[in-house]
């Protein structure tokens, strides 16, 4: 990170408050932190299709303050991706705290995740586990916020699922503390992804904060994002599985709720070719961002790119055995070309 704080964040290192700084003629968007998903490329490729900001994937504390290079990797960043939000998580407060102190000189906020239904996390005591305890929760962002010179950020459920929920009262405990905006995921850790997102207690944590609130869950088109934004009263909507192999979703939000009138970097709204481009762009991307090392992710983003499309099923099982990175990129672009080229032929 180089450069002054973009406006989002100006002057919030001496007040720790963004109330003022996220006030916008429209809610923002944002792309949810996804392990696997969200690597420097795809982060930097939603910007482009419209998100206002991103949040690395999420990162183990333990494995930072120990310099895994691995971790280090998934919190790299780019000017263009600024403002660049790194979110740790873990369940012992003197890592975390060492994580904020390594990471805030190169960050404009660090955000901590108290979401994470993955079980493997939470049998370590951390994501949504801690939320049985709330004084644990308020314990370890008090002792991260004592030693930050960025704002701190919180994402979490609504609860374990095996209580009360305990959201309501780590958000306003949490305010009190000096967090700065707290995301919601409408659903407890036991619910994981089933069911619905339970808007309706968003809305209650929006009534009860001066803070924003972003909104989380659910929201996978235009017609979802005007009824969450309508059903919570949030200041913003964090988008998850609705982004996954589909980055357009936010310049199609912000074009169907008529937020923006700016053109797509695709140039035409047609679906086909917006996925083309956004695969080429992907690419692009990759190679230029990771210098030669492997993509861990291409595999998992070539599937999400081609899901539920004619024909992609047969084409994925030659994905799976093709070990060249380049050969699979061009497997996929060729692919979508040809599904664009048809389109246009039936058009005419």
């Amino acid at each position: 990170m180089t450069g002054n704080l973009p406006s989002e964040f100006d002057g919030l290192k001496a007040k720790r408050n963004l109330r003022n700084a996220m006030e916008s003629p429209a809610p923002q968007l944002f792309l949810a932190p996804m392990a696997g998903v969200t690597d420097l490329a795809y982060r930097i490729l939603a910007r482009e299709c419209g998100a206002d900001l991103t949040v690395t994937e999420f990162t183990a504390a333990s494995g930072l303050t120990r310099k895994n290079t691995y971790s280090w990797l998934k919190v790299e960043s780019d000017p263009r991706e600024s403002p660049f939000i790194p979110q740790i998580f873990g369940g012992i407060t003197e890592e975390m705290v060492q994580t904020v102190e390594m990471l805030q000189d190169r960050a404009d906020a660090v955000d901590i995740n108290f979401g994470c239904p993955a079980p493997k996390v939470c049998r370590n005591d951390a994501g949504a586990a801690l939320l049985r305890d709330p004084d644990r929760v308020v314990s370890m962002v008090r002792a991260c916020i004592a030693v930050a010179d960025v704002p701190i950020t919180v994402k979490m459920r609504l609860g374990t699922g095996t209580g009360p929920n305990t959201a309501l009262e780590i958000c306003k405990r949490l305010e009190e503390e000096g967090v700065t905006r707290v995301c919601v995921h409408g659903r407890t850790l036991r619910q994981r992804y089933s069911g619905e997102a339970d808007w309706s207690q968003i809305r209650e944590i929006v009534g009860e904060l001066e803070i924003p609130v972003i909104a989380n869950g659910d929201v996978t088109s235009a017609e979802s994002a005007e009824a969450c934004l309508g059903k919570t009263g949030a200041a913003g909507l964090m988008i998850g599985r609705g982004a996954i192999g589909r980055p357009t979703i936010f310049h199609e939000i912000k074009r169907d709720l008529g937020w923006s009138t700016s053109p797509p970097p695709w140039g035409v709204e047609d679906e086909k070719v917006a996925r083309h481009w956004c695969w080429r762009r992907y690419l692009e991307l990759s190679e230029e961002l990771y210098h030669g090392r492997l993509n861990k992710n291409l595999k998992r983003h070539a599937v999400s790119f081609t899901k539920g499309l004619p024909g992609a099923s047969t084409m994925r099982v030659e994905l799976h055995s093709e070990r060249d990175q380049k050969k699979l990129g061009e497997k996929v672009s060729d692919y979508l070309l040809n599904l664009t080229s048809e389109s246009e032929v039936a058009a005419a």
